[in-house]
C-alpha cells in the first residue's frame, strides 16, 4: 500500500473524528447559551479553572465528568446485551457519513491532489440515504430493550416519525441530483461552481428552492429536536433513553448534536455550494465589472475553508434557534405534515424538475 496514501487516510480521518466531536461539544455550550438569550438568563457559567470561568465555556467539560462518573444503570428486567450495544448503533452509523462529506477543497502536497473527503466515492449521497436510515435501529432496541412501555411507546414514535422523514428528505434531495446529474458531493460542488449574469452564485438553493425548503424541516425531524421531539418529549421527560445515563445516556445526546451537523454540513454541500466563494477563483477573485484580485493559493484555500465552515455554523445556529423558538408539534401534526404537505409538495418539486430539465437541457 503507498505510505503517503496511508499517512493521507489517517490524518484525514482523526481530523475528522476531532473536528466533529469537538464541534458537537461546543454544541452543547451553544444550546445553553442560546435558551439563555431566549429566556433573558445569563446561562451556564459555573464550571471554572482556577476560578477562570470564561463565560461558561468549561461546562462541557463538567457535563463530560459528570457522564463519566453517574452510574452506568441497566433496567433489571431489561435486555442487557441490546441496551448496552443500542447507544453505539445509533452513533457509529452517523459518523460513518461523515466518511463522504467533503471537509474542505482539494488540496496540492508534494505534487499530489489530496481530497478532503476521507472515501471519495462517486455513490456519496446514495451512501449517506443507505447508512443514516440505519441510526433508527438504535432508538428503537435501546427502547425496546428497557423494559420500560413508556420508553417503548417513544422508540415506536420515532421509527413512525424518522420513516415517514426519510421520504421527504430524500425526495428533497433528487430534484438536485436530476440537475446536477451526479451523486458524487465533490462533484455536486463543483457543479455549483460560476454565476448567472455575472452576478448570482450556481448555487443549489437558487436551482432547487423548494427542495431546500423541504429538505430543512424534514432534516429537523430526522434530527429528532424541538419541534419534532415527539421520541424524546422533553417536556414530558420521557423518551426511548428514558432508562439510560451515564456515558451510554450521554452518547445518545452527543448523537443528536453529531446529525445536526452532518445536515448542516450536507445543506451546505448540496444547496449552499460547499465552499464556494462568489466570483473567488484559483487565482483569486474576479468580479463581473472587470476588476481582478489576486492572491496566494493558499490563501484562496484558505478562504474557501473558513466560507464552508461559516456555512455550516450559520445553519447550526439557525437550527438551535429554532429548537428554542417554535413549541413541539402533537403526534398527529408532525404525521399530517410530513404525509400531507411536505410529501406532496416535494413530488410536485420532483415534477417540474423533470419537466425543467428535459426542455432547458
Amino acid at each position: 500500500m503507498d505510505t503517503f496514501f496511508l499517512i493521507e487516510s489517517v490524518v484525514k480521518i482523526f481530523t475528522m473524528i476531532a473536528a466533529v466531536m469537538g464541534l458537537a461539544t461546543i454544541l452543547t455550550w451553544v444550546e445553553r447559551k442560546q435558551s439563555a438569550v431566549m429566556q433573558d438568563r445569563i446561562g451556564a457559567n459555573r464550571a471554572d479553572i482556577f476560578g477562570i470561568r470564561i463565560i461558561g465555556l468549561f461546562q462541557p467539560f463538567a457535563d463530560a465528568i459528570k457522564m463519566i462518573t453517574k452510574e452506568d444503570y441497566i433496567p433489571p428486567f431489561g435486555n442487557k446485551v441490546l441496551h448496552m450495544i443500542a447507544p453505539a448503533i445509533a452513533y457509529i452509523p452517523v459518523m460513518l457519513l461523515f466518511a463522504v462529506i467533503p471537509m474542505g477543497p482539494p488540496l496540492e502536497i508534494g505534487g499530489r491532489i489530496v481530497n478532503t473527503q476521507i472515501a471519495n466515492i462517486d455513490i456519496g449521497l446514495l451512501f449517506i440515504f443507505a447508512f443514516g436510515g440505519i441510526a433508527v435501529y438504535g432508538a428503537v432496541i435501546g427502547g425496546w430493550a428497557s423494559n420500560n412501555k413508556y420508553a417503548l411507546i417513544a422508540a415506536i414514535r420515532t421509527s413512525a416519525q424518522m420513516i415517514s422523514y426519510e421520504v421527504c428528505l430524500g425526495l428533497s434531495l433528487i430534484g438536485a441530483i436530476m440537475i446536477y446529474g451526479t451523486v458524487d458531493l465533490s462533484q455536486m460542488i463543483a457543479e455549483q461552481s460560476g454565476h448567472w449574469f455575472g452576478w448570482i452564485p450556481r448555487w443549489g438553493i437558487f436551482i432547487q428552492p423548494l427542495g431546500a425548503l423541504l429538505f430543512i424541516p424534514a432534516a429537523i425531524a430526522e434530527n429528532k429536536r424541538i419541534p419534532f421531539d415527539l421520541p424524546e418529549a422533553e417536556s414530558e421527560i420521557i423518551g426511548y433513553y428514558t432508562e439510560y445515563s451515564g456515558l451510554k445516556g450521554g452518547l445518545f445526546m452527543m448523537t443528536e448534536f453529531i446529525e445536526m451537523v452532518l445536515i448542516s454540513a450536507l445543506f451546505s454541500v448540496i444547496f449552499l455550494g460547499g465552499w464556494n466563494v462568489p466570483w473567488l477563483e484559483y487565482n483569486g477573485f474576479n468580479f463581473p465589472w472587470g476588476g481582478t484580485w489576486t492572491l496566494n493559493i493558499w490563501v484562496v484555500k484558505g478562504m474557501q475553508f473558513g466560507a464552508y465552515f461559516l456555512k455550516v455554523a450559520v445553519l447550526i445556529y439557525f437550527f438551535t434557534l429554532v429548537r428554542w423558538t417554535l413549541p413541539r408539534f402533537r403526534y398527529d401534526q408532525v404525521m399530517r405534515l410530513g404525509w400531507r404537505y411536505l410529501f406532496p409538495l416535494a413530488l410536485i418539486n420532483l415534477l417540474i424538475t423533470g419537466i425543467a430539465v428535459v426542455l432547458f437541457a
